[in-house]
């Protein structure tokens, strides 16, 4: 007779199962408290961001000296934290202001928006067009105004925050090899290369970070300038707007540009001069992000798009806007240490744009904005001669 029961699962296969439910686990509690905590994480992965941007500038001016006088460390760190508190507040302030203004526009657009929004679809037909009106109209926009004054509301009290995070940082800066010498056994070797590894992380954000500022800036004004041709009453929140949405990788022009061209709309209620704005602008955002962005960037991060979209979607479901600003220099910090670990090796290689993840780990240290764009033009010019 014969025998058909099934075969025994092998003791390997038995093992597994409880370390994939360990595994599973432990994803959820961490999402879990990444969710619960993000306002804590994200100031804190601002102010870390922050203090790598300036931590080489203190060094710089504590090495300098007046004949026999320097200027002690504690006191370049203390006009460090004070010229960080004050840029910090300055650029809050800002924002708020102009979030202030569209909001308190928006109510005076409120009732035009549907009919002047349901006209662009007037080709569609009678039907199409009232029933996009009455869609828009049943949109709560008090209610979306309040949720963006109490986004705005969080962004100060996130200042002060990251403020409190980055003065406790350069107090602890003096100590920083210590303690990473301890944390590696008392290895001088180990503690050298996670030095490296450190130092090429804080490169490769601040040169993402920079690069990201010039073009973000140079895009913002010259949406302004356009802004302003054209008459707008919220020039200068549209070029703030632009500006800070452009730190967004991939969608953050689009999302600006459609946002410009529906308030222009809904203030000419033209759509000559509609177009024509869309198209000045969508130039701007084509030429700054398509051209001068990557020809600054060069290969520094070597990061996919498809990777880069994955963690936009992930960190901004789990962290919101900021997860949406931060998830390019979390992905960048996520490669260079899994190209450094035998076993994740396989996850930096998906991240990387091109199947390479190794970067150079020769710098200790992040280099300052003249260097980095004099290292971009560089990098471009031996990448076109290859």
């Amino acid at each position: 007779m014969t025998d058909h029961r099934s075969p025994l699962p092998k003791p390997e296969s038995r093992s597994r199962l409880p370390t994939a439910a360990l595994v599973i686990i432990a994803a959820a509690v961490v999402l879990f408290l990444l969710v619960q905590a993000r306002f804590m994480l994200t100031s804190l992965a601002v102010a870390i961001i922050v203090f790598s941007l300036t931590s080489d500038a203190i060094g710089f001016i504590s090495r300098i000296k007046a004949g026999p006088l320097g200027i002690p460390n504690w006191l370049a760190s203390l006009a460090a934290v004070l010229l960080i508190s004050t840029g910090l507040f300055m650029l809050s302030s800002l924002i708020l202001s102009q979030i202030n203004t569209v909001l308190s526009t928006t109510l005076t657009y409120t009732e035009r928006a549907p009919a002047a929004v349901a006209d662009l679809f007037a080709w569609m037909g009678p039907e199409v067009e009232t029933a996009i009106a009455n869609a828009i109209r049943s949109v709560d926009v008090s209610g979306y105004m309040r949720a963006m004054a109490g986004q705005a509301g969080g962004l100060m009290q996130g200042t002060v925050l990251v403020i409190l995070f980055v003065g406790f940082l350069f107090a602890e800066r003096l100590w920083f090899d210590v303690k990473l010498t301890s944390l590696m056994g008392g290895d001088p070797e180990r503690a050298a290369h996670a030095q490296r590894i450190i130092g090429t992380i804080m490169h490769r954000v601040n040169y993402y970070l920079l690069v990201k500022t010039v073009v973000s800036a140079i895009t913002g004004l010259m949406v302004y300038g356009v802004a302003l041709i054209f008459g707008l009453e919220l020039a200068v929140a549209i070029g703030v707007i632009t500006f800070v949405l452009n730190y967004i990788p991939n969608v953050g022009s689009i999302v600006a540009t459609v946002l410009a061209t529906l308030v222009t709309y809904v203030q000419l209620g033209e759509p000559g001069p509609t177009l024509g704005f869309f198209l000045a602008v969508g130039l701007i955002q084509f030429v700054n992000g398509n051209v001068i962005d990557p020809w600054l960037m060069g290969r520094a991060l070597r990061l996919s798009t498809f990777g880069i979209i994955v963690a936009l979607a992930f960190w901004g479901s789990v962290w919101g806007i900021a997860g949406m600003f931060l998830s390019v220099p979390i992905m960048v910090a996520t490669m260079i240490v899994c190209s450094h670990a035998p076993g994740l090796r396989s996850v930096a290689v998906l991240l990387s744009r091109e199947g390479l993840p190794d970067l150079d780990t020769d710098r200790t240290r992040p280099l300052g904005p003249a260097k980095i764009i004099g290292e971009a033009a560089t990098q471009e010019a031996r990448r076109r001669r290859g």
